[in-house]
């Protein structure tokens, strides 16, 4: 097929942004080039904020059609958790027909190379910027984010991932040079003369399973290292959050057409209410990779039963906060507020458990006792959720009936601190909204054990009174080891502590956040910088993004001649 971006094009516009992300990672400075304020878009073709909700209007009630083979039918039903019915179908595939159509493209993508594929990566993204507002509102209303986050964490910062998948794609492909001349002398005799070529070949077919609460920031990862390393991606989103990534495959297409690859090479497989195909998916032999994000059981069956496949999961958690003491009071109060309340705690990494000794801590504001930390920050909670419109904002809505149902089977756990309450969106009056329950539990009692061991995603926390700090280090390093952890966080001024903390968080694999008061926050990673995961406890068997996320989605294949 005839190309309309030419190599040279992709590379005078793109390579400067591939060269400037290798830096990042290696340097794990902030850097990003995809802007976080809604302001920054309008220009160079993106679209504004009206421009932007526009176009997620006009695709209420449509047909997304992707022109994919062994479409069979089109399938919906996605309802926003703010109470609009989106009414938009995608193509449901005949997955003997769409499989064998993938692979078809995969010869001249594997040869075009590892910078060409990651040109064409780096192009999809750009044209996904342009059209970030549009995407906030997809996102916002599938996983029932609030706008900001939504245009934020499902813009730019999903964004950002996929980018810094790229550049790890790239630079493990480019560890090998393309040729080498190889000599080996032998005395008195000729030399042995080699000329050796080596090429990344991809695995085969990856499925990207995407998740409800995240679609495109959990999603992008996966896509783009396995894309940039030359393999075809089928990607099945979850069914209530669909409109995010068929906009992303429909992006794809477009460029890898206009690149002059086979479209095919990424694909949609949506599913009917009910059809359940991740399964059926997962164990194709066609199927190579495999990234998921989602709970701990499919996770761990994807594991067992995908045995063809490289399986990448991040699943379920119980991130801990142990408090030990504090020089800033106010700040880890607040710091804290804000960790349990964003996004309605729907978040991986959100804290649950916060373990306080049961003789209290010291503070820059005098000794506090366990009764008044855990006053004090449900203070902090309801004063920072006190104006309703802030609290929308930050709360966004609940994203699914079992959400709802946790967060009320939480208050009979034990003693409610602060109770969770309901709060009306005005723009949007059937969204679900619901303040954060903290509710009190002895650690060393074993009904409570049971509470506070398993995760309970959502907008819960546990504030659990230890017998000591020394006993809080045990029950963290207990906590990860058994039930895995994305964060964990302490508040500390003794080094002595701080120490056994970061220990248990080294020999435990945990990624570890300290006393953290200002705009930082335990449930937020930046990419470039940040590991979200680190593959090394049970939450998670991969980490984004790092060399082990790429390096096993290609092999290298060696051609020697004699030279």
């Amino acid at each position: 097929m005839a190309a309309e971006l030419t190599a040279h094009q992709l590379i005078a516009q793109h390579r400067p942004t591939l060269d400037q992300a290798l830096e990042a990672i290696r340097t794990r400075a902030y850097w990003s080039p995809h802007p976080e304020h809604p302001k920054a878009y309008g220009e160079n073709g993106s679209l504004d904020a009206a421009a932007g909700k526009a176009a997620f209007e006009a695709l209420l009630g449509s047909r997304l059609d992707l022109g994919q083979p062994g479409t069979d039918d089109f399938t919906g039903g996605e309802v926003s958790p703010y109470g609009i019915e989106l009414g938009i179908t995608y193509p449901h595939a005949d997955i003997d027909v769409l499989l064998p159509a993938m692979r078809a493209g995969q010869k001249a993508w594997r040869d075009a190379g590892a910078e060409m594929r990651a040109m064409v990566c780096l192009e999809i993204l750009k044209r996904i910027s342009d059209r970030t507002h549009e995407f906030a509102h997809a996102v916002m209303h599938t996983s029932g984010q609030a706008f900001m986050m939504a245009f934020q964490a499902g813009g730019p910062h999903a964004q950002d991932r996929g980018l810094e998948a790229v550049a790890y794609a790239y630079a493990e492909q480019a560890r090998t040079p393309d040729t080498a001349e190889w000599t080996k002398p032998q005395g008195k005799r000729d030399p042995l003369a080699l000329t050796k070529t080596f090429k990344a070949v991809p695995r085969g077919i990856a499925l990207v399973i995407g998740c409800n609460t995240f679609p495109t920031w959990n999603g992008y990862p996966g896509l783009f290292a396995s894309l940039a390393t030359g393999n075809g991606v089928l990607v099945k989103p979850h069914p209530r959050a669909v409109l995010p990534l068929a906009l992303t495959v429909r992006v794809a297409r477009q460029v890898l057409a206009e690149a002059g690859f086979d479209p095919n090479l990424v694909a949609l497989a949506a599913e009917r209410p009910g059809e359940g195909i991740a399964k059926t998916l997962a164990v194709r032999p066609e199927i190579r990779i495999i990234d998921y994000t989602g709970s701990t059981a499919f996770g761990e069956w994807l594991e067992a039963n995908a045995r063809q496949a490289q399986v990448y999961t991040e699943k379920a958690g119980v991130n801990t906060v142990i408090v030990e003491s504090t020089d800033n009071y106010k700040g880890m109060l607040s710091n804290l507020a804000f960790s349990l309340s964003l996004y309605s705690g729907q978040m991986c990494t959100t804290p649950q458990n916060l373990l306080i000794p049961r003789d209290g801590i010291t503070t820059d504001d005098g000794p506090k006792t366990y009764d008044e930390v855990v006053a004090d920050l449900a203070k902090a909670v309801d004063g920072l959720l006190g104006d309703d419109a802030r609290a929308n904002a930050l709360l966004g809505a609940i994203v699914n009936p079992d959400v709802k149902a946790r967060l009320e089977a939480a208050a009979g756990l034990g003693e409610v601190a602060l109770a969770s309450r309901e709060i009306s969106n005005p723009e949007f009056p059937q969204a679900v909204v619901r303040t954060p329950v903290i509710v009190k539990l002895d650690g060393a009692k074993p009904d409570a054990e049971a509470a506070y061991m398993s995760e309970c995603f959502g907008p819960v926390a546990f504030a659990v009174a230890v017998d000591s700090a020394r006993d809080a280090v045990g029950l963290l390093r207990r906590t990860i080891r058994d039930k895995g952890a994305m964060t964990v966080g302490a508040y500390t001024t003794s080094e002595e502590f701080e120490q056994a903390v970061v220990e248990v968080c080294l020999e435990e694999s945990a990624q570890l956040s300290l006393n953290l008061t200002g705009g930082v926050y335990v449930n937020q990673t930046a990419a470039f910088s940040d590991f979200h995961g680190s593959g090394g406890n049970p939450a998670a068997n991969a980490a984004l993004c790092d060399g082990a996320f790429v390096a096993n989605r290609f092999r290298v294949v060696e051609v020697r001649r004699e030279a």
